[in-house]
């Protein structure tokens, strides 16, 4: 292997989507019924306004207002995006997957980031992490038109690292975008939410990168 394709959210800071169904429970909602709501589905790239905002095409306020007319959650509460971002924005920081990027790019290997994410999220998550330290290149969905799981972005990633598809390893905690990347050939590795996951992502990146 020569490269390592990391998603962001879930991969170095906790998951949005744990901290999605713990939002949830405390409402008395389904986490499925929530994150629908306000996500879409997440494993694919539809015309919900969240991927549309998510592929640059939708400011915030504007995905956030359509949304909202989209309804009611069971409970009868309006779906109002703004509510949940400060839930989804306490992530600590996962050191020991910085420090595994870190030794990876000591040893040679080239590393990207390849996120889905909001132009309107870029001055809260980027100082989260020394970018430019740790990653050869960045791949940030509302910058290029397209996000994960369609195939083009990770393409993208693949050709701004300069390796082929069998050359790579992508690790994501969305089963949909694990998907999208072994569909074109990217060898890939799911990581739960917990953070006692970490070590054991890292241990089967390490098997998948010895030579």
């Amino acid at each position: 292997m020569k490269a390592v394709i990391f998603d962001f959210g879930g991969v170095f800071i906790d998951s949005p989507f744990a901290a999605m169904n713990a939002e949830s429970r405390a409402r008395g909602i389904d986490p499925e019924v929530l994150s629908e709501a306000v996500f879409g589905a997440y494993d694919t790239d539809t015309d919900h306004p969240w991927h549309r905002l998510e592929r640059g095409e939708l400011s915030l306020e504007a995905a956030r207002e359509e949304i909202m007319a989209g309804g009611v959650l069971p409970n009868g509460s309006p779906i109002d995006p703004f509510e949940l971002l400060g839930a989804l924005a306490g992530g600590g920081v996962r050191d020991d997957m910085v420090e595994f990027c870190v030794s990876l790019r000591d040893r040679g290997l080239a590393t990207g980031l390849l996120t889905n994410n909001a132009r309107e999220f870029a001055e809260f998550w980027r100082p989260l992490l020394p970018l430019e330290e740790l990653f050869d290149d960045v791949v940030d969905s509302s910058e290029v038109g397209m996000r994960k799981p369609a195939a083009g972005i990770y393409r993208l990633a693949l050709e701004r690292l300069g390796v082929e598809a069998g050359e790579a390893v992508f690790i994501d905690d969305a089963p949909g975008n694990v998907a999208g990347a072994e569909a074109i050939g990217i060898t890939s590795v799911l990581i739960g939410h917990d953070r006692d996951d970490t070590a054991v992502a890292i241990e089967r990146l390490e098997a998948l990168i010895a030579p």
